[in-house]
């Protein structure tokens, strides 16, 4: 699994504050700048521990599935979060159409569909109907 995570550090932007919007969605993260963005990536799946926590507590892994799914090329996938939820601890996803632009999240990995189905597995009446571990 390889996960990659970015967002634009804005002139008008503390680069404290978009960092801690990025630790607050993937606390295991070491970002770097790198131009006019922070980049992280990580191979390790419990990187993804807190989305994984959060999709829950938002009830929103419906809304997470289609995303994933729809976003999906062979073993990849990718999706937009927004910066300003970020920072105050909220998932909430976006076409990218934000006044402080996206955080940008690629997810890939050989067992693409079984990471979704960690991430966000199927549902009945809003609860998972079955969860598992990954890898």
């Amino acid at each position: 699994m390889r996960l990659r995570v970015w967002t634009a550090v804005h002139p008008s932007e503390s680069e404290e504050k978009v960092k801690r919007a990025l630790r607050n969605l993937f606390p295991q993260l070491e970002f770097a700048r790198e131009g006019d963005r922070l980049l992280g990536e990580s191979s390790d799946p419990s990187a993804l521990s807190r989305i994984h926590q959060l999709l829950r507590a938002h009830q929103i892994l419906d809304t997470a599935r289609s995303v994933l799914f729809r976003n999906k090329t062979d073993n990849r996938t990718c999706f937009a979060l927004n910066k300003q939820a970020a920072f105050v601890g909220k998932l909430s996803f976006t076409d990218g159409e934000s006044p402080l632009g996206p955080i940008m999240v690629e997810l890939e990995a050989p067992d693409l569909e079984r990471l979704i189905d960690y991430l966000a597995p199927r549902t009945r009446d809003g609860q998972p109907v079955a969860e598992i571990s990954y890898p």
